[in-house]
């Protein structure tokens, strides 16, 4: 992969095993940059190498703890920004605050278009993101947006398997899902079923209902995300409940705190597979696939002026 010499690639403190394995692939060293924090608890960057005139990409996932990870971006944007980079890219795997993309109470905020707002006024100028909550945040943004999908990776994963539709069913744990789920029950050429879901509280859910056939069939659980593992923990044993055999998830984040791990360790489901878009991915159940060539190639094309669409076409993902 031809790689333009004023390519520098920096890493703020949410994931840089992630970022040093894009740059392995794109045979490049990380550009130094320390960044550190005060006693009182403030971000301090000193990026150690000229990038003057460079086409510069910020590896940070927004993840826990987000408003820190936020803050440090912004922060080392700024400090690129006034070394004279030429352009800017954030590379961000996993966005947070996605899920607040709409007003669905009263006097709430749409917090994922605030956040667009600020990640353009800190002086970024083009968006590298996978598998957004809900596509139309990259319509928040008046940068452009590369939406990645990490459906690519699971698949290659997943077809390793020998999934046949005699025996496997994909099912959406709930109906804003349904896009995502009929899209691997397409490419997987295995019929799908859909849970429907009441929300209780920030940490709860309910599975009330189940449309679709799923006895004596082993199930694969369709997610965009997941961080306490209520929706999946509840569809699971909703399924298991209407004559399910084996259950596994498939999940593009895995944002798992204390909560999310110990429901996962007791849960029915047999295996978590999701990407290290963020290092909160891990557990005993967790199988991490690694999204560093999705990544790679995507800022190799960006870098070159190539088209990155065939890297976020999921319609031929059955190919």
């Amino acid at each position: 992969m031809e790689i333009p010499p004023n390519l520098r690639i920096l890493s703020g403190s949410a994931h840089p095993d992630l970022c040093d394995r894009i740059c392995s692939r794109l045979g490049k060293s990380r550009t130094d940059v320390l960044v550190t924090t005060f006693p009182d608890g403030e971000t301090f960057v000193k990026i150690n190498e000229n990038i003057r005139g460079c086409d510069v990409y910020i590896v940070q996932p927004t993840s826990p703890p987000t408003n820190h990870h936020l803050m440090e971006l912004f922060i080392m944007v700024d400090a690129a920004r006034r070394a004279s980079a030429e352009q800017i890219t954030a590379v961000l795997p996993f966005f947070g605050y996605a899920r607040q993309d709409r007003k669905d109470q009263p006097r709430v905020p749409i917090t994922a278009k605030l956040v667009a707002n600020l990640l353009v006024a800190s002086g970024i100028q083009r968006v590298l993101t996978m598998d957004l909550h809900a596509g139309q945040i990259q319509g928040f943004f008046d940068i452009p947006v590369d939406h990645l999908y990490a459906m690519p990776v699971m698949l290659k994963y997943l077809r390793s398997k020998n999934l046949t539709k005699e025996e496997w069913i994909v099912v959406s744990p709930d109906v804003g899902n349904m896009k995502m789920t009929h899209a691997y029950s397409r490419a997987l050429e295995i019929p799908m079923a859909i849970v429907g879901k009441r929300r209780v509280s920030a940490t709860e859910v309910e599975a009330v209902e189940l449309i679709g056939d799923v006895k004596g069939r082993n199930v694969l659980i369709v997610d965009d995300l997941t961080e306490t593992f209520g929706t999946i923990d509840q569809a699971a044993q909703l399924l298991q409940a209407h004559g399910a055999r084996e259950i596994r998830a498939v999940v593009s984040h895995a944002v798992l705190g204390e909560l999310g791990r110990a429901r996962l360790e007791k849960s029915v489901v047999k295996e978590l597979i999701c990407t290290d878009s963020t290092p909160q991915a891990k557990g005993n159940k967790v199988t991490t696939l690694g999204i560093e060539d999705l990544l790679a190639d995507a800022i190799g094309r960006i870098a070159r002026n190539e088209s990155v669409t065939s890297l976020f076409d999921i319609s031929g993902a059955h190919a």
